[in-house]
């Protein structure tokens, strides 16, 4: 699923989402933020250099195969060049021609930016965690601060993303992040239950990055 963050999640289905953070946080001193961003980045340079690589490959099958001239080839890998670049105008086809390994690089780094700009280092346990959704290059990522690292495998946060993304292949974003919460809300209930003067330190709402 592409396109826009407020298209694939209209108010209403954020503040659903959020509910369902404030219920699953009434269960633990923990804090979870979801934030959703429509992608991680534009890829330039994967483009770029995907252009080059065509015009470089263009002119051997026609130096071999074909009687053009050196100025024929020459208009022949600038209408190449264009070519790519035009297409890759279309976000669908840009991320088709971007390796896999580097849009879920982009993403877990993005994921791990937003973690530290967004305070889930600052809570008093060191329970912060963040659900990070890029639509564009379908990855979904789980921060866990230290404070909840220690207390918790990676099988257990490998099933929610599971589960996440396997709602967003069917189209069902809000549904999948409110499965993410509430599965989240269930692992830090377990390992960090609220203590007596528990607060609030983050607001509840769905961060949005277009």
């Amino acid at each position: 699923m592409t396109g826009r963050v407020t298209q694939s999640l209209p108010p209403a289905a954020r503040a659903r989402i959020a509910e369902a953070i404030g219920a699953a946080e009434r269960a633990t001193a923990g804090e979870i933020v979801v934030m959703v961003s429509a992608r991680t980045g534009y890829y330039r340079s994967a483009i770029l250099l995907a252009a080059l690589v065509a015009a470089l490959v263009l002119p051997w099958p026609l130096i071999l195969l074909t009687g053009w001239s050196a100025a024929s080839i020459a208009l022949a890998q600038a209408l190449v060049v264009l070519v790519v670049l035009v297409a890759t105008l279309n976000k669908t086809v840009r991320l088709r021609l971007v390796p896999r390994r580097v849009t879920r690089a982009r993403a877990r780094e993005a994921a791990q930016r937003a973690f530290w700009e967004r305070g889930l280092s600052r809570t008093r346990g060191r329970t912060g965690v963040l659900i990070h959704l890029a639509l564009a290059e379908h990855h979904a990522e789980i921060v866990a601060d230290e404070g909840i690292l220690n207390a918790v495998g990676p099988d257990a946060w490998n099933a929610a993303i599971t589960a996440l993304l396997a709602a967003l292949r069917r189209g069902e974003p809000e549904a999948g992040l409110i499965a993410a919460v509430q599965a989240v809300g269930a692992i830090l209930a377990a390992t960090c239950p609220p203590g007596s003067d528990d607060v609030d330190e983050l607001p509840n709402r769905v961060i949005v990055s277009e």
